[in-house]
């Protein structure tokens, strides 16, 4: 379903439950979840306070649990939906040929109850369906602004479909585009595999239901008992041996633990371990792409010839496109707007923020931007708060140290520091180095403009 779908179907239970449908407000809520705006950015857009939204949101997922019998919050709407979808579409067709295959991304035929809904013709139910058919592609966003990225793209489809790699990670600080680039990249080659899913990782915590849904699908498709005692049921990477699958899991670094290290695991995601390991140990035929801010500790990059596990750490827009994000709020003629682009790092939602807060204020670059001034809005520190929150105390003293230093410094002289013991700094340059925080050439360490502006204004 698409955004307006689902806020058709959504207004129709409301109004089921209560007799009245959705008001602007909440309306503008539903729609704010659906393009994953926070509380505060629907408030902001109505003109409203954050408390009221939060009131309304907790008002309709209220009503929408009790109506499709599970609990619906604000990080499981859209899948809620899909799957009260899936449901009615599956109860309506039971009769229909190849029922068993589920297809979420193409059009599908709607009973009576589901928007847009058409009778199937004689001339659609004899089209062969492709042997692609199982995707489960819900929870995957809609493709947005997309900027050139053919070089990463080209990167990640030879190693997906040429050199068949296992295991891909995808990553990148806040913001620089890795979703954006994974859903191109999905779209391309998902006809490519038997089964296609994606998956956002803050709904699925632990490995068990994480694996049950993954399972409900293949079993679904093959017509087996979907019980939980079924003895059909195997194991899920012989699944993933049987069958040519791709399944991408976003916002992966929602398994690992804050305040610690880059990679270690909660308690309740430490069975994801054992899991990545058989992806990449084990022969099969499928490929696993994770995407998040930090990758697990045992994935590394590999500096050899063994393809079956890859890393691509995502990098800023070149000028070109970044320029296009610039043109959007007419800066895009500015004589310092290439200035502006490498301060940002052409990092697509750091520019996207500071070239909004310029517009507002009705100035231009070289106005609001002299010298080596760096603005931060407060959508952009709301972005980096998520990030530096997840970071170490040992690794907020290493950001301290690398702030008061305008170039690069050399590992040595980090060394010689009286406050950090060098073991400890060395560890919490290398989980810096994996949180894609700082950059490093040889032996010297820097961080980028805006985040040594954050990091100095978070110590004032």
């Amino acid at each position: 379903m698409n955004l307006k779908e689902m806020l058709n179907v959504a207004d129709r239970i409301v109004f089921e439950k209560t007799g009245q449908h959705l008001d602007d407000l909440q309306a503008a809520v539903l729609r704010g979840t659906l393009q994953r705006e926070t509380y505060k950015q629907i408030a902001k857009d109505f003109d409203c306070s954050e408390s009221r939204i939060r009131e309304i949101g907790s008002e309709l997922w209220q009503i929408l649990s009790e109506e499709l019998g599970e609990d619906v919050n604000k990080k499981n709407f859209r899948s809620a939906m899909e799957r009260f979808q899936v449901s009615i579409v599956s109860h309506f067709a039971q009769d229909c040929v190849q029922i068993s295959c589920v297809n979420y991304c193409g059009e599908a035929r709607h009973p009576p109850n589901i928007p847009n809904s058409h009778p199937p013709n004689q001339e659609t139910a004899n089209i062969k369906q492709p042997q692609t058919s199982h995707q489960d592609l819900s929870e995957m966003p809609e493709l947005g602004d997309f900027f050139d990225r053919t070089p990463e793209l080209n990167t990640l489809t030879t190693w997906i479909l040429q050199q068949h790699s296992r295991l891909i990670t995808l990553t990148g600080i806040s913001g620089i585009g890795k979703t954006t680039l994974a859903v191109q990249l999905v779209q391309q080659i998902k006809d490519e595999f038997e089964y296609a899913v994606w998956y956002t990782l803050d709904e699925f915590p632990t490995l068990d239901k994480f694996k049950s849904n993954l399972i409900q699908l293949f079993s679904h498709a093959e017509k087996q008992d979907l019980s939980p005692t079924n003895p059909k049921r195997l194991p899920l990477i012989k699944y993933l041996q049987n069958h040519r699958c791709l399944i991408v899991l976003d916002d992966v670094h929602n398994l690992f633990c804050s305040g610690e290290l880059a990679g270690k695991y909660k308690p309740e995601s430490e069975g994801y371990r054992t899991l990545f390991k058989q992806i990449e140990k084990l022969s099969h035929q499928s490929c696993l792409m994770l995407i998040g801010w930090e990758q697990p500790r045992e994935v590394t990059q590999v500096k050899n010839q063994n393809t079956s596990i890859r890393t691509l750490q995502l990098k800023g827009v070149e000028i070109a496109a970044a320029r296009e994000i610039l043109r959007d709020y007419g800066l895009e003629e500015s004589d310092n707007s290439e200035t502006l682009i490498h301060r940002y790092q052409g990092n697509p939602l750091w520019l996207k923020s500071v070239a909004n807060l310029i517009q507002d204020l009705g100035g231009g670059v070289t106005e609001l931007l002299p010298n080596d001034t760096i603005l931060l809005p407060e959508d952009l520190k709301d972005v980096l708060q998520q990030q530096f929150d997840r970071l170490s105390e040992l690794e907020k003293q290493v950001i301290s140290l690398l702030a008061k230093e305008s170039q690069p410094i050399n590992r040595t002289k980090l060394l010689e520091n009286d406050i950090i013991p060098a073991s400890d700094l060395l560890n919490a340059l290398q989980s810096l180095s994996r949180r894609c925080l700082i950059e490093q050439q040889a032996n010297f360490y820097t961080i980028s403009p805006v985040l040594r502006q954050y990091a100095i204004a978070r110590a004032v």
